[in-house]
């Protein structure tokens, strides 16, 4: 028998049979160069090794290794296979000699099937091999290649073989629906109905009219707009049919007549191929299909009701299991003890499954798109999903599903987003499971526990999906770690270290959220990660977690500390004591802290006015800080920047003074000392200080003219921006090499503005910033302070401006006094009269200082004390030295009281004197 080429055949013998063990029926089968792979309609899979010529019947083995295995999808290359099951493992078994198995670096050929485990959570679409290399295509259109790629049939951009699947770049967001490979080439499906091509084309089989090969998918032009609807390659040859035309298009190798042209010659452009059915009209394409040196066009009869541009859908094969509306309904409907069964068997299948849940609640045709911030995920349908299950009580064998076999399983590493879903999809059932008053800190903590395993890449990838996840779901992930946080710390007496060890997973993944809610700009206030009533003796060992400690906690803390620091020098004998002039206090200060020993600052500090006697006992270091800042402020201008708008205080670029330093000393003492003390710097101070980055809106409080300035030239009409006729320079100062030859332009602008910002806050007064930040953390030798948040720092030192006056008299407490006694009603009567100023005053002649801590005067509980003077109308009231105790004698009037009153708090000198 001879060929069109005249080349003598060798006669084959047909099979005339195909029978599977156990009345099996065929669903599909595919062929390697050694074997056969079929696979029956209930997912069992079959083999049979070709030694000679095929007999007459063929009687495939049971492959006993994947009896158990229920399979959707095989795929044979030369000395390969793969197989995909319904619950979404890939199986690979066979030569590996060019890494084509996929299992990694020096793995050796496998004769039984290994499961892919770099893939495992990624929801896998379509498995397929060429001669010595793999592809698997995700449901999302994610493209993995591994094996033999030395003509670049990966489409990595080299010809380096791979022993691990590697994520095909290009092909992203192009929609990839199905692939097919040939012995050293690969042809890809969009959704779209485009074809891409790579690997050898030394045969025209790429499509590309030439026989270069190519190392990245290129797009094959001639099919361009034809909107393909299915591809096959042979070894050395490729189809395309286009199915609103009925036409398939050949190109590659035709030697043995392949192409279906009557010719035995290459091809290396798509060319229609002539079928039988153009000329037969009851007749229309259904499949194609591509063998080694064959091409096969599967056609059926024309029904009346079919159009004449009928759009065959392209079908890869079975896909995996995944949960929608249809499989819930039939959960729900079943009611027997038997069909219930079935019922609790495919729910443990599906949340087992990490490939089956993330191919699932998928957001139509956006999950495509899928990227560092795009999930593609409908969450709405997630949470009803796990609503409608709770409500006919199949929650629990979810939950306990997903606990014992879902979360321990989960890739540590996966390639693409598609495998997180998982975890934006979990928080859902923790959610509702806590409403059903159930314990979720045991399952919380193991979806922490899969989180923290995570690679540092894939961390990362699941934080850009937080940040975007919409608020009411981001806010739930956070509300099941806080809650199951808070369980495990009550009940931190005599936890286990098991327990104590989860207590710490959950608390790192809500600090990870906090991190992400903090830079998506405070998408959830900072309010919902605090854990309210933390025992104060498990405080300390969570203070690497501050985001869930709140302000009263973290004050309470740093005071503890520096008492604890205090007080050990004190039982020692040592003080820090300054004496001082009150005519020349800013200079006299500034000398002392020169000759203190840094040692000193640890010691209680004690302040004695010069000429006036007094014990200081918490008062007079508060007025002496409150009359430093005053002077100081007073003298800004000559050791700081003061901008007369918004009233604050900068460092001088090319002011190097010690100042700045000691400046930093008294800022730490005041915080050290409980002291509340108004230095007059922007919150930019205190975010460089906690190491956090100042941005346009601090500039704005330190110079609302610049930065309102800088806010314009971002808001500005883009054309406009060239018209500032700005450059890269401030001062003088190049923010850039060449800056001042750089033009600020609309393309530009943010950059000048981020140089800009970092030039005024960093570069200049980079010394300046460290000579106080050294002079503060002397000053305050307590750490403790790193755990605030820049406002909340500002905050304990400066104090509050704004007071609620009535908490005074709420905390009050009487000696010798009655709080209906006639004198007690007269003097609250006479202080409410007073305007906010003169309360101030009176604050300030009670306690030292005109401003409150942030904890406002319920913190501040004073004490109105009847002395029993004999003639009170001759005596003022007056302030016992910071203990907080007001002497106020017995006054026979109201006028007399408001008189006496209003003269202390006028004219008085400070606690020295008293």
């Amino acid at each position: 028998m001879e060929d069109e080429s005249g080349r003598q055949q060798k006669p084959q013998r047909k099979i005339k049979e195909l029978i599977l063990a156990n009345e099996e029926k065929v669903h599909t089968l595919d062929c390697g160069k050694s074997y056969i792979l079929v696979l029956s309609t209930t997912g069992k899979m079959f083999q049979w090794i070709i030694h000679s010529e095929l007999p007459e019947v063929v009687r495939p083995k049971l492959m006993q290794t994947l009896c158990t295995t229920d399979i959707i999808q095989v795929a044979c290359g030369n000395r390969h296979s793969l197989a995909l099951s319904k619950d979404g493992q890939l199986f690979t078994w066979g030569q590996n000699a060019n890494g084509q198995l996929g299992l990694g670096k020096g793995e050796p050929s496998k004769p039984s099937p290994q499961p892919l485990k770099s893939l495992s959570g990624i929801p896998l679409a379509q498995i397929a091999a060429g001669g010595d290399h793999s592809f698997a295509v995700s449901l999302s259109g994610a493209v993995f290649g591994w094996g033999r790629n030395h003509e670049g049939q990966l489409g990595l951009g080299d010809t380096t073989d791979r022993n691990q699947p590697s994520h095909v770049r290009a092909l992203e967001f192009k929609n990839t629906g199905f692939i097919s490979c040939g012995e050293e080439h690969t042809s890809i499906l969009t959704k779209a109905g485009l074809v891409y091509t790579f690997g050898a084309g030394r045969f025209g089989q790429l499509g590309h009219n030439s026989t270069r090969n190519e190392l990245r998918p290129r797009l094959v032009a001639e099919l361009w707009g034809k909107q393909v609807s299915q591809i096959a390659c042979g070894s050395y040859h490729t189809l395309a049919f286009i199915s609103s035309s009925g036409k398939v298009y050949s190109f590659g190798r035709g030697e043995h007549g392949q192409l279906g042209n009557k010719k035995t010659i290459n091809r290396i452009i798509p060319l229609p191929v002539k079928l039988p059915s153009e000329k037969c009209y009851s007749l229309v394409v259904d499949r194609i299909f591509a063998g080694e040196i064959q091409s096969f066009v599967l056609c059926s009869e024309k029904q009346d009701s079919q159009a004449s541009a009928i759009v065959i859908p392209l079908r890869p094969g079975k896909r995996i299991a995944r949960i929608d509306n249809s499989l819930m309904n039939k959960w729900i409907a079943r009611s027997d003890p038997k069909s219930r069964k079935i019922t609790k068997i495919e729910i443990t299948m599906l949340f087992s499954s990490p490939a089956c849940l993330n191919a699932s609640f998928l957001s139509n045709n956006e999950h495509f798109r899928t990227t560092n911030e795009i999930a593609g995920l409908n969450m709405t349908s997630v949470h009803k999903m796990f609503k409608t299950l709770s409500e006919h009580g199949l929650l629990f064998q979810v939950a306990t599903a997903v606990q014992k076999n879902l979360l321990p399983s989960l890739n540590k590493a996966p390639a693409v987003g598609e495998a997180l879903r998982v975890f934006l999809i979990l928080p859902e059932l923790i959610a509702i499971l806590y409403t059903l008053d159930r314990s979720i800190a045991d399952i919380t903590a193991a979806l922490a526990d899969a989180i923290i395993r995570q690679k540092p890449h894939s961390r990362s990838l699941l934080k850009s999906f937080w940040m975007k996840l919409p608020v009411t779901f981001f806010e739930r992930v956070v509300q099941i770690h806080h809650d199951a946080s808070s369980e495990f710390i009550l009940k931190q007496s005599g936890v286990s270290s098991a327990d104590n060890s989860k207590l710490h997973m959950t608390l790192y993944v809500l600090r990870l959220l906090y991190n992400v809610n903090t830079k998506a700009g405070d998408r959830i206030p900072k309010s919902k990660f605090y854990i309210e009533n933390i025992p104060l003796e498990c405080v300390y060992s969570l203070l690497m977690y501050p985001c869930i400690l709140d302000m009263k906690t973290k004050q309470h803390v740093l005071c503890a500390d520096c008492e604890k620091l205090s007080h050990r020098n004190e039982f020692g004998g040592f003080q820090n004591n300054i004496l001082i002039n009150r005519d020349t206090i800013l200079r006299d200060t500034l000398l002392r802290l020169k000759q203190i020993n840094p040692i000193q600052y640890q010691w209680p500090l004690k302040v004695t006015f010069l000429n006036e006697p007094g014990e200081d006992a918490g008062g007079v270091q508060r007025e002496f800080f409150s009359v430093i800042t005053r002077e100081l402020y007073k003298s800004a201008q000559e050791e700081f920047k003061l901008d007369e708008k918004s009233g604050l205080l900068w460092f001088i670029s090319e002011n190097h003074s010690e100042v700045y330093h000691s400046v930093g000393v008294l800022c730490g003492m005041a915080l050290y000392n409980h002291c509340v003390a108004d230095f007059h710097f922007p919150l930019a101070l205190f975010k460089k200080l906690l190491k956090e980055k100042p941005t346009l809106e601090d500039l704005k409080e330190l110079c609302p003219t610049e930065g309102g300035n800088l806010q314009k030239i971002l808001d500005e009409d883009e054309d406009c921006v060239e018209d500032l006729y700005l450059d890269f320079t401030i001062q003088e100062h190049e923010l850039v090499p060449n800056g001042k030859d750089i033009a600020v332009t609309k393309y530009n602008r943010k950059q000048y503005v981020d140089e800009y910002l970092d030039f005024v806050f960093n570069t200049s007064v980079k010394k300046q910033f460290e000579d106080f930040k050294e002079g503060f953390s002397k000053g305050c030798p307590s750490d403790m302070w790193r755990l605030f948040l820049p406002y909340e720092l500002m905050a304990v030192l400066y104090g509050k401006h704004i007071i609620d006056w009535t908490e005074l008299e709420k905390n009050a407490r009487y000696d010798g006094y009655e709080p209906t006694d006639q004198t007690i009603m007269n003097f609250w009567r006479v202080f409410y009269e007073l305007n906010e100023e003169m309360k101030k005053h009176f604050l300030a002649f009670l306690t030292g200082s005109d401003r409150v801590s942030v904890g406002g005067l319920r913190t501040c509980r004073i004490i109105i004390k009847d002395n029993g003077y004999q003639n009170p109308d001759d005596y003022f009231p007056d302030p016992s030295t910071c203990f907080l105790v007001l002497n106020l004698p017995n006054y026979s009037s109201i006028d007399i009281l408001r008189e006496k009153l209003l003269h202390a708090i006028t004219y008085h000198e400070g606690f020295g004197t008293r």
